[in-house]
């Protein structure tokens, strides 16, 4: 424990228990591979014991008296061994590679599914770089330590422990000398394992640092081209990728002196093992086929415990990986789903009622301040004032993007904290300014308002939105690939599919985000036109700039600072000469001088 924390290695324990059965037996048969790679040597040893004592071997004392016959019984058992060897190389290697992969599958699952279930205001304090490099760059890091990293570390006590063993049998003064260096090679290893730890965990954040800046850069190309801030971007992916390389330098410069060091400490055991063992052969005290069986066995723990840092160096890329996963996990949901939910015809027939809202962002002064506003069943509620005034945020607390810090939000009667997300969310069709598509076909974007609807319902969704019209125009029609976020339509193109999403999926209660405020004239007009035909029978809510959007309006808000600071019809807020006047005089250029 630090700092009363688990380890990470405990803590991935924990995270895999689900798979224990699996890791257990692929470490026995790890353990199992290793100990009959370990014996070819002791077949070595028995083999010259054979040629030099002959009929006086060890295997002479089993019954085999014949040299001969004594050779042919360790060819035999060199072929089981081999065999055995192979037979368990290949099940560590299926049980360790295939649980890689599933522990990867589950723990990219997981981690996807829990930032799925956070509310907007999480994402707002990080960084979208950052949270793929947790759920890519460090699920692949730990992928790649279950692949190969644990069964490197088993094989490696595994050979101490044998080979520590065989000595002993053998020759306990020998083996005093040989073995010493382990220990010290032991404690050495857990103390660069601790030194290594923090380095790499500023490399894994340097990695998220990165691909956050990346991920912007991609999604700002028009930005940067269009200031031509090339060489400013690129000198700052230069910089922060100078920071990621000067933490692997650091991180590399202390692992690379690691394998030297561990051949130097090997070095005395072998040095011990060729004049102690050597002399008592030489004074008889040692038989040759055991000196044999000393040298191999010093040579086969040579290698494994040269690649020891490379284990440890890989150990410890896992473990920074697993923090920033089960981290990730660990994460509280910052939305609380409820456990009640709304019927279709109560959400349709329902007003929904906001009463002394308050709310604010971190870090910022409060938006609302006790915030009360009925929206009734079936009518369509115009939003309006000035950026900043709070529209947008209404549209976040009514979805529960972000939560109230006072106040109620009710439909039906019910506290829509208490409802649960799946039936909230279902009732609600959200038509937003940035419109989100994914990159696949028209048909398929629009069918994400309702999965399961039949091609002729979509082809209604989209002719009801206007944009049957340009869709039969493209070469592929409905099967036209929009591009990733949709970057082969325009911009009114966009929107008319998202319109189209969204009455598809027929909610009794619409919200359009500024739907209509990056669109051309003869666009908006069509866009107004499918507002206006979607809006009837159902409770639809118009977020707008275009005044002219809500003009139809059965009701209209004027908000200003987080407050309502006018109410009424489009006439009647023209008529009373207040901010809402204003912004007409100006949007229909009433008040533009020659």
């Amino acid at each position: 424990m630090t700092g009363g924390r688990a380890s990470p290695f405990l803590r991935l324990l924990k995270a895999v228990r689900s798979h224990s059965n699996t890791v257990r037996l692929a470490s026995l048969c790890s353990i199992l591979n290793k100990i009959w790679d370990l014996a070819p040597p002791l077949l070595i040893g028995v083999a010259v014991d054979v040629v030099v004592e002959r009929e006086d071997s060890l295997l002479a004392g089993w019954g085999l008296v014949d040299p001969w016959h004594q050779l042919i019984a360790l060819s035999i058992a060199t072929f089981v061994i081999w065999g055995l060897e192979s037979v368990f190389e290949y099940l560590y290697g299926i049980l360790w590679r295939n649980l890689a992969q599933t522990v990867q599958h589950e723990f990219r699952q997981k981690t996807f599914d829990h930032v799925l279930k956070q509310g907007m205001g999480w994402f707002d304090e990080r960084q979208k770089g950052d949270l793929m490099a947790v759920m890519n760059d460090d699920i692949n890091q730990l992928e790649r330590f279950l692949d190969k990293g644990a069964n490197d570390l088993l094989q490696v006590s595994t050979t101490v422990v044998i080979v520590g063993a065989v000595f002993l049998a053998i020759s306990w003064q020998v083996a005093l000398f040989a073995v010493l260096p382990i220990p010290i090679i032991i404690w050495g290893s857990f103390r660069y394992q601790r030194n290594l730890e923090p380095r790499y965990a500023e490399v894994r954040a340097a990695a998220g640092r990165i691909n956050a800046l990346l991920e912007n850069d991609l999604s700002g190309m028009t930005t940067i081209q269009s200031f031509t801030a090339e060489d400013h971007e690129s000198s700052r992916i230069q910089s922060i990728s100078e920071e990621y390389k000067e933490a692997n330098r650091k991180a590399i410069r202390l692992s690379a002196a690691f394998v030297p060091l561990i051949r130097m400490a090997i070095l005395v055991g072998f040095t011990a093992t060729l004049l102690l063992g050597g002399w008592m052969t030489l004074q008889d005290k040692l038989a040759v086929g055991a000196y044999s069986v000393l040298v191999f066995m010093t040579q086969r723990l040579l290698w494994p415990l040269t690649r020891l840092g490379e284990t440890f160096d890989l150990y410890q890329r896992a473990m920074a990986s697993t923090t920033r996963i089960l981290d990730l996990l660990e994460t509280p949901i910052s939305v609380e789903d409820g456990l009640e939910s709304i019927s279709n015809d109560e959400a349709s027939s329902s007003p929904l009622q906001i009463e002394s809202l308050t709310f604010g962002y971190p870090g910022r002064m409060q938006l609302f301040q006790k915030l009360d506003l009925q929206i009734d069943a079936g009518s369509t509620l115009g939003v309006v004032g000035p950026t900043g005034s709070g529209k947008t945020s209404l549209v976040r607390l009514l979805l529960r993007f972000n939560e109230p810090s006072d106040g109620r939000i009710s439909w039906s009667g019910k506290d829509i904290r208490d409802l649960s997300l799946e039936s909230l969310r279902g009732n609600i069709a959200l038509v937003s300014q940035h419109v989100t598509l994914f990159p696949t076909t028209i048909l398929e974007n629009i069918r994400y308002g309702r999965p399961d609807a039949s091609d002729a319902d979509v082809e209604d969704a989209a002719r009801i939105a206007e944009a049957e019209e340009f869709i039969h125009a493209l070469p592929n029609r409905w099967n036209t690939l929009v591009g990733e976020g949709g970057h082969r339509l325009s911009g009114g193109q966009r929107q008319r599919v998202a319109i189209a999403r969204a009455i598809l999926k027929d909610a009794p209660f619409l919200i359009l985000d500024e739907a209509t405020s990056s669109v051309d004239n003869e666009t908006e007009a069509a866009l107004q036109r499918s507002i206006h035909r979607i809006s009837r029978g159902r409770t639809t809510l118009i977020i707008a700039h275009r005044l002219s959007t809500v003009r139809r309006a059965d009701r209209i808000i004027v908000m200003d600072q987080g407050t309502i600071v006018e109410e009424g019809n489009h006439d009647d807020l023209v008529n009373l000469g207040g901010l809402y006047s204003r912004l007409w005089t100006v949007q229909t250029g009433e008040n533009i001088q020659p």
